[in-house]
């Protein structure tokens, strides 16, 4: 932890800062997965909209 004492005494603590790293492009594969996700979640809010319209 990295530390500071002002002209006042008071400290200031400051967090170590993690390394930082770019994202990459998701494979062929993950990309099939989240088209797999998303229909399944538009299925499940749809199927409740329809249920909360026929309670309704």
């Amino acid at each position: 932890m990295y530390t500071t004492v002002n002209e006042d005494g008071v400290l200031n603590n400051y967090a170590t800062e993690p390394k930082m790293y770019y994202a990459e492009y998701p494979a062929i594969w993950q990309q099939r997965k989240y088209v797999i996700q998303a229909v399944f979640a538009s299925a499940i809010v749809s199927t409740l909209v329809l249920v909360a319209f026929s309670v309704s």
